[in-house]
Parts: C-alpha cells; structure tokens; sequence
C-alpha cells in the first residue's frame, strides 16, 4: 500500500537545485522533496506521497490523521521493515522496543502478548 501521509517540516536545504527537507512523521525522519510546493516552511504540515510533499495540512488535520494511521497499524506498514507487523500477528515479539507513540492520544505503544489486531 502506498499512502500519502502528513508531516511536520523540521529543516530546509537546497540539493543539487533542489528543495528537499527533514520531514517527521510522528517519530518517523525521512527526506522528501519540495519541489512541488518549494515555499513551506519548517513547523509546517505537509502531505507526502511517494516522497514528495504535495499540499499543506493544518496542524489539527495532520495530528489526527497521523493518530488514526497508527492506531490502525498504517504507519508500521508504511515505514516498518515490512516483516514488523505480519511477526506480530503470530505473536512473535520484535526483537527492538517498540517505537515511542506518547506523541498519540491514549495510545501506549506497547506490544501485548496475545492482543487481538
């Protein structure tokens, strides 16, 4: 599955001619491409797709769709190491500590043993 997901700006630089910068993903870094709206700032919401950010988000819009994509394991599949979530449905525990999520309301981030997916 390929998504377009929202993230906060946290640096800018300039690449080969290019705008490109540090985009968090709810505790999630990965680099995108601005060059389709090179003028966002840093602390802006932006929506990325395939690596480039393609709009604008409101801060609110970006919170709650970030907590949605997690609390329905959306954001493991789309950044986890693709063997993560399928593990877990065995109830094969990860061999590092589960990812903090307190940026999310009510969730807890840990891994119960036997909890129904």
């Amino acid at each position: 599955m390929c998504l377009a997901v929202p993230g906060c700006i946290l640096s800018t630089t300039e690449v080969d001619g290019t705008v490109m910068a540090d985009v968090d993903f709810g505790g999630v870094r990965k680099e995108v491409c601005l060059q389709y709206i090179p003028d966002a700032a840093v602390g802006e919401y932006v929506v990325v797709h395939v690596g480039f950010a393609i709009q604008r988000l409101d801060e609110e819009s970006a919170l709650r769709t970030l907590a949605d994509f997690d609390r329905l394991g959306i954001l493991a599949e789309e950044f986890g190491d693709g063997f993560e979530t399928p593990a877990q449905h065995k109830g094969v525990r990860p061999a590092q500590p589960a990812p903090d999520r307190s940026w999310v309301p009510g969730a807890t981030g840990a891994v119960r043993e036997g909890a129904d997916s």
